[in-house]
């Protein structure tokens, strides 16, 4: 299917919310776009570039994203609220015109080995020493696990996202998180933010 784009400096997830400023006239047009028909719009990471002015280097692995609100904040300016959905992969990019235009095909998770219950309480157990320690370091209470964590979520491919939507992992790490073919892939990438991040802040709170 062919989709409106919109390239970000940010690597997002499914489910996520995702509030947005509008004012290039690139943008403006794909918004009255996808409000008058009702259409979602792809978002994918920009690898190199800026989401201002084009040029940009973009990744081939995003997110659904369709508009729950959108006010109009003067002339050629909206605000909008919008809410991430499934996964996607840009098979071909098309020309820029009047705005960033793919056609892209859902992309499920792909067969792999399952991810057990305990393999999943092993990375929650992991990130929450994390918090743990930072929590420690600060001389601050932790809210409960299940407001660190987030519910769980009845597919281990789902709940993945939802843990790595939880801990503040960078672009590169969250992309490697999305574009992972399969859920036992996508827990190997998300193993090793988590511990990366461990060590940093070890070696942060060393120092």
């Amino acid at each position: 299917m062919e989709l409106a784009m919109f390239p970000l400096e940010s690597a997002l997830l499914p489910n996520q919310d995702l509030p947005l400023r509008i004012f290039e006239p690139r943008y403006v047009a794909l918004v009255r776009h996808c409000v008058g028909t009702g259409e979602p719009f792809g978002v994918v990471l920009i690898s190199r570039g800026r989401e201002v002015g084009g040029g940009d280097a973009r990744c081939d692995v995003g997110v659904l994203c369709r508009i729950d609100e959108c006010v109009e904040q003067g002339v050629g300016r909206y605000s909008l609220r919008c809410r991430t959905g499934e996964r996607i992969r840009v098979s071909e990019w098309l020309p820029d015109d009047p705005y960033p235009r793919a056609s892209v095909q859902p992309w499920p998770d792909e067969a792999g080995e399952t991810v057990t219950l305990a393999q999943l309480v092993d990375v929650e157990d992991r990130m929450m020493a994390l918090f743990e320690r930072i929590a420690e370091a600060r001389g601050a209470m932790l809210p409960k696990r299940e407001v660190l964590l987030g519910s769980d979520d009845a597919d281990a491919g789902e709940r993945l996202y939802t843990l790595a939507t939880r801990i503040p992992i960078g672009a590169a790490d969250r992309y490697a998180v999305l574009s992972a073919p399969s859920a036992a892939d996508r827990l190997a990438a998300l193993g090793e933010a988590v511990d990366a991040i461990a060590e940093m802040v070890e070696f942060q709170l060393s120092e």
